[in-house]
């Protein structure tokens, strides 16, 4: 067990901002937890699961996620989710429901943006959803600030019948700081009570709660500007002052120590009385915002002038080497970046699967099809739009390769008639949003060939457990879905459902061959797990015969990180075509033996070479 589950009241621990928020919801009472992992906030439920007086589960999706907490909130438990920005999208029709009627038990929702995209696809500002919401946004710089606002949330949440948003960036979940811990809080749940008026949100029963959630909004104001969250952080040199909140706060007092710096911790409402006050006593006002110029266009509105996003950028961290050339020349003092103060030129190392991941065999044959769109989804299996498999044309969101793809078969013109449709899916994806999907497609009778690539995890985050592994949160046996059965109750024929071992280079090739050129919805399975969780099991490695190995590089195009060029060469064909030839070496030690290369090796250049780590044969 961590050793911060067992810490006792008042004792301090170097924990990362994920760490520190699990400790603040185990002492604030919490009875229910769920989330589904995204980065940069996996880490929150995992260590959640470690307090044992918690209930906690990896729930399929953020919107089932916050439907667990609402649930537990309405019963007068105190209630918390977790989720990645793009998540709280997903969760949103739930949660903006929710924020009209309002909450029993505290309910906290974190919500992890990824500023300068480290792990998603786009780059979101959660703090928007405060405004949309009509609720609270506190916001965090350190360990210690989001251990503390979120174990105040669930009392202010009770305060304000309100969901609390706090906001998080990666530079909080995962930069590790002292954390001066407390001790468990004892909060029994208050019951539930029937209240239709307030819980049953029919048309009726929603607009009467309007008027209400108007009159919280003038309670929230009075909160945010009487707030200690919001705070000023005193500085000598008034020729400017700083606006700001969570990290983007030490990094202005990291590049401007003897700066005015206005903090806002309870960021939404924005306390527009104190900031126009703050103004005053400063000779200009920079808003420095991680995200949009969300602050920056609320105090033009009201009329306190400011610069931010016309010296600062529109995306990425703030940090001192952003801050200081945008914000000198306002004081008249040209910044030149110090000697010796150069960007590190790093080599590139594009993203690529890990050695034998069960995507590679699937994306290598996908790569020798032709005549093939190909629409892609969220998770590990992204990565095979890269080098050298080619093989994704589109990627748009979790679970959206379904319903793209069959947009693209019915909205396909005279130009891609002949072209298959074939769209790739995770299991865990497929869980998450995608059997919607495919029930769209073969409701409307689309022709698309699905490619369920199920590894068993949740690879992308790091291997964590979901409804189609057969464990739970703690590891503990759970229910696991059957996927054949599922795809064929959402429609697909028997018959056009398949289970391919991905490994199985000219079986699979045959059966996703055979599957594109039949025009009804078909289900291709491949069944082998992540090679990084427990389930998978290694074999005898293999090497290269160098007087063997011909230099035809077929073995690089399976994309395997084992696999390095040794010499590169040229040869003229007989037919007097001049080809590139690549001599390879596979590393050994890394090498599970998974026996895709030695399927694409004519010259059986690849043997087996003698095992450097335990082995177990079938």
């Amino acid at each position: 067990m961590n050793a911060v589950v067992q810490a006792v009241a008042e004792t301090r621990h170097l924990l990362s901002g994920n760490e520190a928020v699990a400790r603040a919801v185990w002492e604030a009472g919490v009875k229910v937890a769920a989330a589904y992992p995204g980065t940069p906030s996996t880490e929150i439920l995992e260590n959640i699961a470690l307090y044992p007086d918690v209930y906690s589960e990896w729930a399929v999706n953020e919107k089932v996620s916050i439907e667990v907490a609402i649930g537990a909130s309405i019963m007068g438990a105190r209630a918390f989710c977790a989720m990645k920005h793009v998540g709280m999208n997903v969760a949103s029709d739930a949660f903006m429901t929710q924020t009209l009627a309002g909450v029993v038990g505290g309910l906290v929702i974190v919500v992890t943006d990824d500023v300068g995209l480290s792990s998603s696809q786009n780059e979101q500002d959660s703090r928007y959803w405060g405004r949309f919401g009509h609720m609270p946004i506190l916001e965090p710089a350190d360990s210690q600030e989001a251990y503390e606002m979120v174990k105040g949330a669930f009392a202010l949440s009770e305060e304000l019948n309100s969901p609390v948003i706090v906001r998080m960036t990666t530079r909080v979940c995962h930069v590790k700081a002292m954390v001066t811990v407390g001790e468990r809080e004892t909060h029994e749940p208050a019951g539930f009570e029937k209240d239709p008026a307030r819980w049953v949100l029919t048309p009726a029963a929603a607009r009467a709660r309007i008027p209400w959630m108007f009159e919280r909004d003038g309670k929230l104001r009075e909160f945010a500007e009487a707030s200690a969250l919001n705070r000023i952080v005193e500085g000598g040199d008034r020729r400017v002052g700083f606006l700001t909140s969570g990290p983007a706060a030490m990094h202005v007092q990291e590049a401007f120590p003897d700066a005015p710096l206005f903090k806002l911790g309870f960021s939404c409402p924005a306390p527009i009385g104190r900031i126009r006050a703050f103004a005053g006593t400063v000779e200009r006002l920079v808003v420095v915002e991680e995200g949009e110029p969300l602050l920056e266009q609320e105090l033009k509105a009201a009329g306190i002038d400011c610069h931010g996003k016309d010296i600062l950028p529109r995306m990425g961290e703030m940090g001192p080497d952003v801050l200081l050339p945008a914000v000198k020349p306002l004081l008249g003092e040209p910044w030149e970046a110090p000697v010796g103060h150069r960007r590190q030129s790093l080599f590139p190392r594009p993203p690529t699967m890990c050695v034998a991941c069960p995507h590679l065999g699937p994306y290598f044959t996908l790569s020798r099809l032709r005549n093939v769109i190909i629409s892609g989804d969220i998770g590990c299996y992204t990565l095979g739009a890269g080098h050298p498999w080619n093989a994704l044309d589109t990627t748009i969101s979790m679970g959206a390769s379904m319903g793209v793809a069959l947009g693209m078969d019915k909205g396909r013109g005279a130009t891609d008639g002949k072209k298959a449709v074939v769209a790739v899916i995770g299991d865990s994806t497929f869980l998450h949003m995608g059997m919607q999907g495919l029930l769209d497609i073969t409701y409307n009778r689309g022709n698309v060939t699905v490619l369920l690539l199920d590894n068993r995890a949740v690879g992308m985050t790091g291997g964590q457990d979901h409804a189609g592994t057969g464990r739970d949160i703690h590891g503990e046996e759970a229910p696991r879905v059957d996927f054949v059965k599922l795809v064929q109750a959402l429609g697909v024929k028997p018959e056009r459902t398949h289970v391919v071992d991905p490994y199985e280079l000219p079986t699979l090739f045959k059966v996703l061959r055979q599957e594109t050129k039949i025009e009804e919805p078909s289900v291709i399975i491949t069944n082998q797990p992540c090679v990084l969780i427990d389930d998978y099991e290694k074999h005898q490695p293999y090497k290269v015969v160098d007087e063997a190995c011909t230099g035809c590089g077929n073995c690089l195009d399976v994309g395997c990180p084992a696999i390095f060029v040794t010499r590169r060469d040229k040869a003229v064909k007989p037919s007097g075509k001049e080809v590139d030839l690549a001599f390879v070496r596979i590393e050994t030690a890394a090498c599970t033996g998974c026996n895709l290369c030695v399927e694409t090796c004519a010259p059986d250049a690849i043997v087996h070479a003698a095992p450097t780590h335990s082995v177990k044969f079938q």
